[in-house]
């Protein structure tokens, strides 16, 4: 039998996402240097290719980008292994934004070809988890139908 909230449980307001069928699950784990190393050589020409506006703007306000910028790669990395598609013609690295929620957790955002694939696999959101360290960044994504 589920139990009653508490009342310290209902002032926190905390909404999760609708639970049901897991379809697809995705981690992935990477080097902050190897982020840095390829944003040093290669700049805006990768940012563009990989992040989308949004996920720049928020990373490359922090004073420290690439650790940001490496829990993001993850989570692309994450999500297109949920898919079973990886990175290419079925979802490319700007069709998934990394943005946050009004509790500050992490959401995904999926442009026309993300929805798509969404539908295409029966799975209704994605759910992504994020953390990083000064030196490694890591990711895990589930595909869910509620």
């Amino acid at each position: 039998m589920p139990r009653a909230p508490s009342s310290e449980t209902a002032r926190m307001n905390i909404e999760l996402p609708p639970g049901g069928i897991l379809l697809g699950l995705g981690c992935d784990v990477i080097e902050v240097a190897r982020v840095r190393g390829v944003v040093e050589r290669q700049g805006e020409r990768f940012l563009a290719r990989v992040f989308t506006d949004e996920e720049r703007a928020y990373c490359l306000a922090k004073p420290h980008p690439h650790p940001h910028l490496a829990a993001r790669f993850a989570a692309k990395e994450a999500i297109s292994k949920c898919f079973t598609t990886g990175i290419g013609a079925e979802l490319n690295w700007r069709s998934m934004s990394i943005y946050h929620g009004a509790r500050l957790e992490p959401l995904v955002r999926l442009d026309e070809k993300g929805q798509a694939l969404l539908r295409h696999v029966g799975a209704t959101h994605v759910i992504v988890s994020l953390s990083h360290t000064e030196t490694v960044a890591m990711a895990t994504a589930a595909l869910v139908r509620a």
